[in-house]
């Protein structure tokens, strides 16, 4: 994909060679699973669930999952977050040119700025730039821990889109899914969990799955997930005419990679549909598809019908 040279006032926020050890995760116990659960709902869909899984069968459960991880003790409301070097206003330029996924990253996320403002515009509707966020290995959101094993993820808190750049290796090397536009799909798709935040669907949902079962609320988190996947479609879509041949097989592939029941057979051998949390492979190609052939965030509504 084509993609101009991001611009160097985008929101963007470099952690990368910080220390996020000990007790500067703040909390313990349950507070501290409080602060990965929001990054699991938002997550590009590949690996968190089972790592938080290993981490309370391994560690016994809840009240022992927070000294695992750092200890420190809790002193109510939300946590303190430590952030890391801030460079917007210009100072984007360092963190988004130390290596080419991060000059990638750091395009992708100008691009779907610039396109979702327009598009909030043009409607009426107000429109606030989240951040875009660097770490390696372990790092801190305004939902808490920032693990490199949970893929990227939107936290709502701080509205920031966290990634560790090694995830684009891991895509191309572990799920096959190679290429440029692959790799702006990440970007693009947790682009859109901060357009539903605005809208407040995020809110909704949230809302809805404190009082649903867990197959329920696993349901609407799939619709959640799918609708961000109809977004990024809907941002490609607006940049049309810079589309490489092939860019969107390179889409498709990644969908179809990351599928629930693609990845549960081959953690698992077996699918289990109640679990799902970011729908099946053919659901998640279709609405990427929807968004990419419409371009329009009203073809988006997966909460209505089936899906």
């Amino acid at each position: 994909m084509r993609l101009d040279d991001f611009d160097p006032n985008i929101n963007v926020e470099d952690q990368r060679g910080e220390n996020f050890g000990g007790s500067n995760f703040g909390g313990g116990g349950g507070g501290m699973l409080l602060g990965l659960l929001p990054l699991i709902g938002s997550r590009f869909g590949c690996g968190g669930i089972v790592v938080v899984l290993l981490l309370l069968a391994v560690f016994g459960g809840l009240g022992n999952l927070g000294g695992m991880l750092g200890g420190g003790t809790s002193t109510g409301g939300a946590p303190q977050v430590q952030t890391g070097r801030h460079s917007a206003g210009g100072g984007a330029t360092a963190a988004c040119s130390v290596d080419a996924s991060s000059r990638s990253a750091c395009n992708a996320f100008s691009s779907a700025d610039k396109t979702w403002s327009a598009i909030f515009a043009q409607s009426g509707q107000r429109f606030a730039q989240p951040k875009l966020v660097f770490y390696s290995g372990l790092g801190q959101s305004g939902c808490g821990a920032a693990q490199s094993a949970m893929g990227p993820f939107y936290c709502p808190t701080d509205q920031g889109i966290y990634l560790d750049t090694s995830f684009f290796r891991e895509l191309q090397d572990r799920f096959h899914a190679a290429g440029d536009f692959a790799q702006d799909y990440v970007i693009a798709h947790e682009f859109g969990h901060h357009i539903q935040n605005l809208l407040g669907t995020s809110d909704q949902v949230r809302r809805q799955q404190a009082r649903a079962s867990e197959a329920e609320g696993n349901h609407l988190s799939v619709r959640l997930e799918l609708q961000a996947d109809c977004f990024a479609g809907v941002w490609a879509a607006q940049n049309r005419n810079r589309l490489d041949p092939g860019d969107v097989e390179e889409g498709m592939t990644a969908a179809q990679a990351i599928g629930d029941d693609t990845l549960q057979k081959e953690a698992q051998g077996r699918v289990v549909p109640d679990s799902f949390t970011h729908g099946t492979s053919a659901q998640r190609q279709a609405w990427l598809k929807r968004g990419l052939d419409s371009g329009d965030p009203a073809q988006c509504d997966t909460f209505s019908g089936a899906i």
